[in-house]
């Protein structure tokens, strides 16, 4: 019996432990944080917008880990040079601080709680599953600013997608190469999405506080694109790093000349006035396109010669064969439907050089016409 005794002891030194013994062996190698939190705990903190009442903080290294993929939101404070970034903590030491890294085996997250603790903050967590448990639960990984970057010096094929607003934000300033789609007009526009759907899509929109881009991208995954990403710190995040972006600068008016008349808008640039609209058809039509939206019925009864006809309610099925070569001018019997048509082109291709006509027409049927200005 010694001698079988004997044996087991000399067997356990001899052979190495079996992976769960390691893994037991491997987690106890460093000293858990104190108050550690479950996936569903911090997923009500990790939300777009983000919540003023917390800051996620991401331990791993930035350059290797957090740039190209981090929970959205989060900030960056790499554990090795904690000491170094404090100051991006908040000021307020009874704000929740919750820190995660690269996993149950990942120290970093437990190392740098317990720095943020002996610093005076009263309310820190460690989310201990980190990284890997928010993307196994579906959820969204975002790029940082510097990511982004590289990726417009030097373009990889991934399409890089401002979901903000077109007239209102992108024209007035985006990231260079990022096309305009619009949350609110997403399912009109999918056709601007690449035909390959392992094409990486990267979406952002005006920042932390911003939902539009993560509604964009859960649209993106829904169509069947599987490599979709956030850079969710937006297009604030660029210019306070890189400075302002391109913009979308108005189409010049057609170019003055003996025969070509210069075309005079209205205060907002949306609108073409009555004077400039009546010198245009009587002395250079050819110089615009001239859409009449009425009804086919009106349209027959009585026209401007040489006007095509393109009823409002067709106008959304034809706007990508729309020529973009000369300025549109559409028109109708008040002002009402041609604002309608308006609306719909910048809508669906915001580059074009659009201007309707506000005004009310009196059609007569040998091709003459009165212009007048819209009774309000």
């Amino acid at each position: 019996m010694q001698r079988l005794v004997g044996l087991l002891v000399l067997a356990a030194f001899a052979f190495p432990p079996v992976a769960g013994m390691a893994v037991a062996s491997e987690e106890a190698s460093f000293e858990k944080y104190t108050n550690i939190i479950d996936y569903q705990t911090f997923a009500a903190y990790a939300v777009i917008p983000v919540r003023d009442d917390v800051t996620i903080i991401d331990s791993r290294p930035t350059r290797k880990k957090y740039d190209i993929g981090h929970v959205p939101g989060a900030i960056s404070i790499p554990n090795t040079f904690f000491d170094k970034l404090v100051d991006k903590l908040p000021a307020d030491k009874d704000q929740a601080l919750i820190f995660y890294c690269g996993g149950l085996k990942c120290p970093l997250s437990h190392k740098s709680a317990y720095k943020a603790e002996a610093l005076g903050y009263t309310n820190v967590m460690v989310f201990a599953e980190g990284f890997p448990a928010w993307k196994s639960n579906g959820n969204f990984a975002s790029v940082s600013t510097a990511y982004v970057k590289k990726l417009v010096d030097n373009p990889d094929g991934s399409m890089i997608i401002d979901a903000r607003p077109a007239r209102k934000k992108y024209d007035k300033g985006h990231v260079p190469g990022a096309i305009n789609i619009p949350n609110t007009f997403f399912d009109k526009q999918v056709d601007k999405l690449p035909k390959d759907k392992s094409t990486r899509l990267v979406f952002y929109c005006g920042g932390y506080k911003c939902p539009l881009s993560l509604k964009s991208a859960t649209k993106a995954r829904d169509l069947g694109y599987t490599d979709v990403v956030l850079f969710q710190a937006g297009y604030p995040a660029w210019v306070e790093a890189y400075g302002a972006g391109e913009t979308v600068s108005a189409a010049a008016p057609a170019a003055a000349s003996a025969t070509l008349p210069a075309i005079e808008t209205g205060p907002d640039g949306d609108t073409i006035t009555i004077a400039s609209f009546t010198e245009i058809v009587a002395k250079a039509p050819d110089s615009v396109y001239l859409i009449d939206v009425r009804d086919p019925g009106e349209y027959e009864a009585a026209h401007i010669p040489g006007m095509e006809n393109i009823p409002v309610e067709e106008l959304e099925d034809q706007v990508a064969d729309l020529p973009a070569d000369k300025p549109v001018i559409f028109v109708c019997a008040t002002g009402a439907r041609s604002s309608e048509a308006y609306d719909i082109v910048k809508m669906i291709r915001p580059e074009m050089q659009v201007l309707y006509l506000d005004a009310e027409i009196d059609f007569a049927k040998d091709g003459s016409f009165n212009v007048m200005p819209v009774a309000y």
